[in-house]
């Protein structure tokens, strides 16, 4: 599927396009716009036949009427549509203009109110596509079909494969992708190595390396070499898909202000009837009629509002943070008490390596070979702790050791060879205890290395302790911590400098270690020792004294951010739930109305930066719009607008309106600033 369709092209591709390019890219553009196309094309036969006196004059003068009568039918069809959504006030008063200018003899006037119309739809049109691109550029890029392997050989690469639609994919079935093309669904990779573009889903630019049974997550692009996988998760309900529900559901709902807007657009016209109306009668001039009423534009409140929150969906996207429903983005900006999970969400997913004790004997070793071949042991293992310790061997940047002869015992340690020595990583007493039974050791040799671990000061609260001896000696010690995350503090701070200061964190974990990592990002309310259960009720509690009312008038609003695993719960008893995924977790987009797709707690403040600035935009485009719509109005009843140039300045403030509104869809970090 190719998604760099543009519709106009480039300046530069101008000069090299000829004449039968240029022709078929107007044929293109009146193919799409028929009826804007039509409305010109009367504009310039009427100018061109219009002489007074002629009978050429009355040829133009019918030509504007039968387009006057095309657009108020079309205008009449859109209006019983609109109508049965409980909108109306944009097409009535078209239809009042286009007939009321072309009843007082006004044709020019006329042709300007439907050309306007037309452009109108135009502006729309591209308002929205603009605002939507970003949500819709992830729904294109969904797969509609797999390459599925229907006999396999010994080389899965070389097997032949049918091309099926997606929704015939099963589990366990084997697909190959080819380079560049996106993974359809979630599952198990069975070649030796695989490279993933993984922007789609956690919107990280560095591509991902995948090795042998390694989990392929559906919406990665495949790199330069093709990969054979064993479909884990339907595709219905792969984590890509889960993201497509989401952005599905956010473009077709609408923010309660923007439903809002839909309603006062009603007293909008019958007031501009009624000053049309009083103008006519006061001034006896049946012109005043349609000169108040072409200046008569609901468009910032009926298309301004939607497309400033469309837009500011889509800038979320872009940021990795997508919204189930724009009511949402509302009630981000009005947040006022956010709580944060600790673990997972402040500080990292698994404990850090912070430093490596070496023993009595072992104070010239290398640290980092005891760390990689600590490594090398723990890289098949799946306790708490072996994460963070590979994770730190491969930061050193040296080559991979090999480990032989691997033995684990669960919840002890593992024992492994590691470049000919034997290497015992784990508990102290399963270390001290001599591993599994390691041979030539005596029970003397045991209290001696008691002894060498008992020098060691106790780790410290929030601390946790992997034990290391090589060929039965006791030689290191890798000290591990729940490390904030780089960004976490600073988060913090930018959530404190929006407004918002009753930041709570929540923990499992004791008072004394959850009150260290709480100082480090900079939060004052520590809530310890809790359950899951606890932690629902500490968040509902909140919300529990909130209503719809309460809501709307900035009552306390209650956010939850958390990694969306565990937190499930209380992400659903919040105003607001926030879950924080790197594209692996499937519970995020079902406990959440929030997901940061980038696994980035610098999200949050964002989140709420983004719908603040998108209500700002919103509201200057929509009162702005009407404003000046009606100021003008006011003029025009006193004759001092005519109709044609009313016309003009109300598709003025149509585009202009619609315009700034899109100004939600590229909102800077440097203009967010402005909103802190």
């Amino acid at each position: 599927m190719n998604n760099n369709r543009r519709d106009a092209p480039t300046l530069a591709e101008h000069d090299h396009m000829t004449l039968t390019d240029l022709l078929l890219h107007a044929g293109g553009l009146i193919a799409r716009y028929p009826a804007m196309a039509v409305t010109a094309f009367v504009g310039v036969c009427s100018a061109g036949l219009w002489n007074p006196g002629t009978p050429w004059h009355q040829g133009a003068v019918w030509l504007i009427v039968a387009l006057v009568v095309y657009t108020a039918i079309d205008t009449i069809h859109e209006m019983i549509v609109a109508f049965r959504k409980g909108r109306v006030g944009v097409d009535l008063l078209a239809l009042l203009s286009i007939a009321s200018t072309a009843m007082v003899g006004e044709y020019w006037a006329a042709w300007l109110v439907c050309l306007m119309i037309r452009t109108g739809e135009m502006i729309e049109i591209y308002a929205q596509r603009r605002a939507q691109e970003s949500l819709t550029a992830l729904v294109d890029a969904a797969p509609a079909t797999a390459n599925v392997v229907t006999r396999t050989g010994n080389d899965l690469l070389s097997s032949p494969w049918q091309v099926r639609q997606i929704d015939q994919v099963k589990v366990g079935d084997v697909l190959i992708v080819r380079p560049g093309e996106t993974v359809p669904s979630d599952g198990e990779l069975l070649s030796d190595r695989a490279t993933l573009d993984m922007s789609a889903i956690n919107g990280e630019s560095m591509p991902v390396h995948v090795g042998k049974a390694g989990h392929v997550l559906s919406g990665s692009i495949n790199g330069e070499m093709a990969l054979a996988m064993r479909v884990a998760t339907p595709p219905n309900e792969s984590q890509y898909q889960r993201i497509l529900d989401l952005v599905k559901t956010a473009r077709e709902s609408r923010a309660p202000i923007v439903r809002t807007a839909d309603t006062l657009a009603i007293p909008f016209t019958i007031l501009s009837l009624i000053l049309a109306g009083a103008a006519w009668a006061l001034t006896g001039n049946p012109v005043r009629f349609p000169q108040v009423l072409v200046l008569a534009t609901p468009c910032p409140l009926l298309i301004a509002a939607p497309v400033a929150y469309m837009g500011g969906t889509g800038r979320l996207a872009r940021s990795s943070i997508i919204i189930k429903r724009q009511e949402i983005l509302e009630v981000l900006g009005k947040v006022t008490h956010i709580f944060f999970d600790k673990t997972g969400t402040l500080t990292s997913k698994q404990p850090q390596v912070t430093r490596v004790e070496l023993a009595e004997g072992f104070e010239h070793t290398d640290s980092t070979w005891i760390l990689c071949a600590a490594g090398a042991l723990e890289s098949n293992s799946v306790h708490i702790l072996a994460k963070g310790i590979v994770s730190a061997a491969e930061r050193t940047g040296k080559e991979t050791l090999l480990a032989t002869d691997i033995r684990e015992q669960p919840g002890q340690g593992v024992q492994g060879v590691v470049d000919g020595k034997t290497v015992c990583v784990g508990r102290a007493e399963f270390v001290v205890g001599n591993g599994l039974s390691l041979p030539g050791k005596s029970d003397e040799w045991s209290q001696q290395s008691r002894s060498q671990w008992n020098k060691w000061d106790k780790a410290a609260l929030n601390e946790m302790a992997a034990y290391v001896s090589i060929d039965g000696t006791p030689a290191a010690r890798i000290i591990l911590r729940d490390v904030p995350r780089p960004a976490a503090r600073a988060s913090i701070e930018r959530l404190r400098v929006l407004g918002i200061h009753k930041i709570t964190m929540l923990t499992g974990d004791h008072m004394d270690s959850a009150q260290i990592v709480a100082k480090e990002v900079g939060i004052q309310d520590v809530r310890a020792s809790l359950l899951p259960e606890d932690k629902f009720a500490a968040v509902h509690a909140n919300r529990a004294e909130q209503s719809e009312t309460d809501v709307k008038h900035h009552a306390e609003i209650t956010m939850m951010v958390g990694d969306g695993v565990n937190d499930a719960p209380v992400l659903a008893a919040a105003n607001v739930g926030i879950a924080m995924t790197d594209g692996s977790s499937t519970a995020a987009s079902q406990s959440s109305q929030v997901v940061i797709m980038n696994d980035d707690i610098g999200g949050v403040p964002s989140a709420v930066e983004i719908a603040r600035m998108t209500r700002k935009i919103m509201l200057q485009a929509v009162v702005g719009g009407l404003v000046v719509a009606t100021a003008c109005m006011v003029l025009a009843a006193f004759g001092l607008i005519s109709v044609v140039l009313g016309a003009l300045i109300q598709e003025g403030i149509d585009a202009a309106s619609i315009l700034w509104s899109l100004r939600t869809a590229f909102i800077s970090q440097k203009t967010l600033q402005v909103v802190r």
